[in-house]
């Protein structure tokens, strides 16, 4: 996906075509600030899902290095553990 670049005045004078381009075509623009870039203006939906997918990257970059280091448990031990934290949690509820 190829960005848009725009001057700074744009935002400005031609804020509706800007945000047309980002949700209609799910186009990030640029916006240059004397011909350099300075900020990135992009659909609200695309920038949820850049997030989401920057947080999930994240998560595996972990799980991965835990893999690695050998911080590693049987799935079996892991759901145990889960079930008898849920099971406490409802004796204390009671």
């Amino acid at each position: 996906m190829e960005a848009i670049i725009r001057p700074s005045s744009d935002l400005r004078n031609h804020y509706s075509e800007i945000s047309k381009e980002c949700h209609e075509n799910r186009t990030p623009v640029i916006i240059t600030v004397n011909g350099r870039g300075d900020t990135a203006v992009l659909g609200l939906q695309d920038y949820y899902q850049m997030k989401s997918e920057l947080e999930l990257l994240r998560a595996l970059a972990e799980a991965e290095e835990d893999v690695i280091n050998d911080r590693v448990a049987p799935i079996q031990d892991t759901f145990n553990d889960i079930r008898n934290s849920l099971l406490e949690r409802r004796t204390d509820e009671v």
